[in-house]
Order: C-alpha cells, then structure tokens, then sequence
C-alpha cells in the first residue's frame, strides 16, 4: 500500500495531523478523484480515519502505531536514494 509514492506523501502529510480532500489535492498536485481514490484505499487498509466536521471530511493516520511505520518506510527510502547506511 506504501508503495505508491502518492499515497506515501498522503500517509506524510497525514501522519502530521488532520487535512481535508481540498488541503491535500493542494499538497500533492494531483485531481480531486485521484486523491479521494487514494484516501479511501488507505481506508480500507486500515492506515488512516476519518472524521465529519459539518460537511468536511477530515483525514488523519490511524494511531501512533502508522505514524512510525510511515516514518520508518520514509527513513528506509531516503537511504536508499542516498546510498547512506541504515543504524538500528
């Protein structure tokens, strides 16, 4: 699922706090319905919720445990486009 280098910055961007479709087709450049095709993917797997504010949806990773995987994906890529050594 984090594969997808769109849905990996949506899972960034989400992973630092609560946005709606609006802000994040802003953020990633990309069409309204690709977004919200994204979104509801990263639903059904279980990686972000979702809450109404009156008419806005507002989206967020689902829990401490996603944010670390999120940065733990992210900290694996950079070293791979940097060819610097990964420390545990």
């Amino acid at each position: 699922m984090l594969a997808d280098p769109t849905r990996l910055r949506l899972m960034s961007l989400l992973s630092e706090g609560e946005y709606d479709v609006t802000a994040l087709v802003a953020a990633v450049g990309m069409a309204r319905p690709a977004v919200s095709q994204h979104l509801g993917k990263l639903r059904l797997a279980g990686l972000v919720s979702v809450r109404r504010e009156g008419r806005r949806a507002l989206y967020q990773a689902r829990g401490g445990h996603v944010r670390r995987l999120v940065t733990e994906v992210l900290h694996a890529a950079s070293h791979q486009v940097t060819g610097a050594p990964e420390h545990d």
